[in-house]
């Protein structure tokens, strides 16, 4: 089987927890050991190697989409000197060292998995959007393709709201794949620019925003304070025992910067993984 390198240190099981922990991605699916991902209408299997993973099939359309899903653009040697200053931040990155955060491949799907999660939790969100890609999308094998924007363009809001989003949300997803923006152009654009073009659509705001820079993007300075979890790992890990508003969240990333994104995912990731 073919063997994609990447920058080490990389876990392979401890990087793709996120698609084991919150139940089921029908469009990033762990099965039987391995990540599933549809590639110009081809299954990708992904699978732990010395080094980096094996990829199967593997070839030129293929290895980019794996290289950005598995998140090999970040920086983490850069971040784990940086961390290595700090009293809380560099045991926590110790202990998760090889943690290399996956990304969003695709900045469409990146936004309506947003707008799913929006006011409800993880596990109703993977749930929701799973229903969307079971009837918008497209199965390969196992694994499927994420509904294309034209195919979510094409649907009416009471579809959507048939398989568990709120009338809202769908006419969120409905106005995103019907607008003039050129999500793939935002890529050229700095942080405040990008915030401003997508919170000019409805239902899209600054929480949605944040993560499509941080999860898509993979952009340093992103750090998405008005996210509730993200408010929760601060306040385990820095609150002193309090719960900390959205105000001091924001306030305290600037202490990460300019390592924002990654110092977000490794507090999730302790959160996490301190839970019982």
């Amino acid at each position: 089987m073919p063997r994609l390198q990447l920058p080490e240190p990389y876990a392979f099981e401890l990087s793709t927890a996120r698609y084991r922990a919150f139940g089921t991605d029908l469009a990033n699916l762990w099965h039987e050991g391995g990540l599933h991902r549809v590639v110009g209408g081809r299954e990708v299997r992904i699978t732990a190697a010395p080094g980096g993973v094996e990829v199967e099939p593997h070839d030129a359309e293929i290895e980019p989409v794996v290289l950005k899903l598995l998140g090999a653009e970040l920086d983490l040697d850069s971040f784990y000197a940086f961390a290595a200053a700090e009293p809380t931040l560099g045991p926590l990155a110790d202990e998760l060292r090889g943690l290399r955060p996956p990304l969003a491949v695709e900045p469409f799907e990146s936004i309506v998995t947003s707008i799913t999660a929006q006011q409800v939790s993880l596990h109703a969100a993977f749930a929701i959007r799973n229903r969307l890609i079971e009837r918008f999308g497209v199965r390969v094998e196992h694994a499927y393709a994420f509904p294309a924007r034209e195919r979510l363009a094409l649907a009416e809001p009471d579809e959507i709201a048939a398989i568990g989003f709120s009338r809202r949300k769908a006419e969120y997803v409905i106005g995103l794949a019907r607008s003039d923006l050129d999500l793939s152009a935002l890529a050229l654009l700095p942080d405040d620019e990008v915030r401003a073009a997508l919170t000019a659509l409805p239902g899209i705001g600054e929480w949605t925003a944040d993560w499509f820079l941080a999860r898509h993007l993979a952009r340093p300075h992103a750090w998405p304070a008005g996210d509730l979890a993200l408010r929760k790992a601060a306040s385990r890990f820095y609150g002193d025992g309090r719960d900390l508003s959205i105000e001091e969240t924001r306030a305290l990333g600037e202490r990460f910067d300019p390592f924002q994104n990654l110092t977000a995912h490794y507090l999730l990731a302790g959160l996490l993984a301190s839970r019982p």
